[in-house]
């Protein structure tokens, strides 16, 4: 019975993973789009002082620019929404393979080659340089320089 319980918690776990709910009255709970796409009729369309239209005509722009809006953006979400959803979901899916399986396997491999070849630069260096540059410093170390100041 105990194992039929922790299958079924399982299950539950496995499914809640792929079909978790969405926040239908939030739909940015991250704010990626808090600053891009805030336009208003306000932010578009303004009439200075001295120059106003008629308040019919003023009013009736006001709707039928927030309600054109409203239905454009739900009539392109309508017939565009799914499929770019799908070309979304797939262009991500392949940029996780393309890292999972080709990136971070090319990093680890190069790290550990360079690492070969580090050991190999550090003993050269070692090897060559070091004895030049022990030599350069006993000739250069009893150069003394003495500075005087003439008044």
């Amino acid at each position: 019975m105990a194992e039929e319980q922790t299958e079924l918690e399982e299950r539950i776990i496995i499914k809640d993973q792929h079909t978790k709910e969405i926040d239908l009255v939030n739909r940015d709970p991250k704010h990626i789009n808090e600053d891009v796409v805030k336009v208003d009729f306000e932010d578009v369309i303004a009439e200075p002082v001295g120059t106003y239209s008629f308040d019919g005509v003023w009013k009736t722009s006001y709707t039928t620019f927030t309600v054109s809006k409203y239905w454009c953006y739900r009539l392109l979400s309508a017939v565009l929404g799914i499929p770019l959803a799908v070309v979304w979901g797939f262009l991500f899916a392949l940029i996780s393979f393309c890292h999972i399986w080709a990136v971070v396997p090319c990093i680890k491999s190069y790290l550990i080659e360079i690492q070969c070849v580090s050991r190999i630069y550090s003993l050269c260096i070692h090897t060559f340089c070091d004895p030049l540059f022990e030599a350069l410093s006993k000739i250069c170390g009893n150069i003394r320089v003495a500075l005087r100041k003439e008044i």
